[in-house]
């Protein structure tokens, strides 16, 4: 919208350029063109950019804007219109993963502003929930009836076909009724409604000489109809109908019930407006070593980010694109606070335990520091008063229009091990998540405990409900080159794979269905324009 205006006799022909950015060296690279729309200042650009997802990685974006002035595919022969810069998550994370942002880059001059929408490629995320039955099977064994079962596949682009599923075996019955079950839509025929699934049924034999009593083919769409007339298939077996001249078929099986579910993702809430909320802890304990030696983990370097704001920044940045106020409360833990020297477990980094929200990472890392020069360390390492508090927040707001995510930084040895488990089984039915990236070099064997992936954590003989927590190791993820962009990319991606399951799991749990997203925007018509 608005943009600049580089000709002389008409308005800019506009073009737009996107370009993705290389984790390691900053390289940018172009990534695609849309078309160029001729003689407007407000270009709807039609052609769309299709690229991939990972909540847990920040991929930056930049769209730089020409008028083009020849065929030339040189963009240093066009005039440039100005750039704009964001990151994908921005995109996804904003209010119906729609954008709105001013295009800078030529000094002294407005250079208008662009809409950037994303939309999640739904590729066939339905499944179906279905039953079948059979009647007058032929009889294959000896001394009983059948045991029958049946195999699907699905057919392949060059007519082969792949097994997708199998049921039950059901004993002893020509006229068996199979449990219900749940398969995906691209598992079954591979989104494509159109294609051939084939059926077969076999009598099943202890030895895994399983026999033929028959096959038929039918599809997605046929399927879909439902129980009906339809749905009621003759069992062919081809050898048998080869040979026999009076030969009808070797039973019927009969669709019950047919039910499509549509798997809902992560980026649906999202896009229905839910809010993640990011809340950081730091550990200052004694055993981090005094702020002011280079030994320390929390030494405060002029240079370089310390173990604790490398991870911070790396986790934080990734989430604070789903967080629409940028406000994170900070937390610190296991210091002696002014002006009385008292021992606290959660108080606020920037001093104000009625208001310990920070804006944005920076602000975090600001409170940080400066609380570092005011408290002292001391001890114990004690995680539950943390937890409990992010906790109340969360217990506050369980319909799903938020999720509440803490970042747990820690030295290690943990010391309050039966309350932190109790906390833990208590959040995990509520809508958050725990991250805890332990820095230096203690064992950290209590913190793969609470992992919980090896074994569901539990307290008190109470399973949690759901494995909330993920622990990582900093010291796994420095980089030997000295190149800490890489290392903390792999640090973030590490540790906020699991969330969107996580969160995920947690609304299924409830039966919480995305908001539907807000109305897409609608460009105002102009009056039609020739597109090349």
């Amino acid at each position: 919208r608005n943009l600049l205006d580089r000709d002389t006799f008409s308005k800019s022909d506009p073009i737009c350029v996107l370009y993705t950015q290389a984790i390691g060296n900053k390289e940018w690279r172009e990534f695609g063109r849309t078309e160029v729309i001729d003689n407007t200042l407000n270009p709807d650009f039609v052609r769309k950019f299709i690229m991939d997802y990972f909540f847990e990685e920040r991929e930056n974006l930049r769209f730089d804007f020409y008028d083009v002035d020849s065929k030339s595919p040189n963009l240093s022969k066009h005039d440039f219109l100005g750039q704009m810069f964001c990151t994908l998550g921005e995109i996804v994370g904003s209010q119906g993963s729609r954008l709105e942002k001013s295009i800078v880059g030529i000094p002294g001059k407005k250079c208008g502003t662009v809409i950037v929408t994303a939309e999640e490629l739904g590729c066939c995320r339905d499944s179906v929930l279905m039953q079948f039955c059979a009647n007058k099977l032929d009889k294959k064994d000896f001394f009983g009836k059948s045991d029958p079962f049946l195999v699907f596949h699905r057919s392949n682009e060059d007519g082969s076909f792949t097994i997708c599923h199998k049921t039950e075996v059901v004993k002893n019955t020509l006229n068996p009724v199979w449990q219900a079950f749940k398969i995906s839509v691209r598992a079954l025929c591979n989104g494509d409604y159109d294609r051939t699934i084939k059926v077969e049924v076999y009598d099943w034999d202890r030895d895994g000489s399983h026999d033929f009593i028959g096959e038929f083919t039918t599809s997605y769409r046929e399927l879909s109809r439902g129980q009906s007339q339809f749905n009621v298939y003759e069992v062919i077996n081809p050898k048998k109908k080869g040979k026999k001249k009076k030969y009808v078929n070797s039973g019927t099986v009969t669709l019950l019930s047919f039910l499509i579910e549509t798997e809902v993702s992560f980026l649906d809430y999202i896009k229905g407006g839910t809010q993640i909320n990011f809340t950081v802890a730091i550990d200052f304990t004694a055993s981090n070593g005094n702020p002011l030696q280079p030994t320390s983990l929390h030494y405060m370097n002029p240079y370089q980010l310390n173990a604790y704001g490398m991870a911070l920044r790396a986790v934080g940045e990734i989430i604070q694109d789903y967080d629409s106020d940028k406000m994170f409360p900070a937390l610190g833990f296991g210091a002696r606070l002014p002006p009385d020297g008292r021992v606290s477990h959660e108080f606020a980094l920037n001093g104000n335990p009625q208001n310990p929200y920070c804006h944005g990472i920076d602000g975090v890392m600001e409170a940080y520091y400066r609380s570092l020069k005011s408290v002292q360390l001391y001890g114990p390492t004690n995680f539950a008063p943390v937890i409990n508090h992010v906790a109340r927040y969360a217990a506050s707001v369980k319909d799903g229009s938020q999720y509440f995510v803490l970042l747990i930084i820690t030295d290690g040895v943990i010391s309050d091990m039966a309350q932190t488990k109790e906390s833990i089984v208590n959040a995990s039915k509520l809508p958050m998540s725990i991250i805890i990236v332990g820095v230096g070099p203690a064992e950290f064997d209590a913190m793969e405990e609470l992992d919980g992936d090896v074994v569901r954590i539990s307290s008190r003989g109470r399973f949690a409900e759901r494995d909330i927590v993920q622990f990582v190791p900093f010291r796994d993820y420095i980089d030997r080159s000295g190149n800490h962009v890489l290392s903390m990319a792999r640090l973030a991606k590490d540790v906020l794979a699991e969330i969107p399951e996580q969160f995920l799991s947690y609304m299924r749990v409830r039966g919480i269905k995305p908001s539907p997203a807000p109305p897409p925007y609608t460009p105002p018509v102009h009056v039609l324009q020739t597109q090349i």
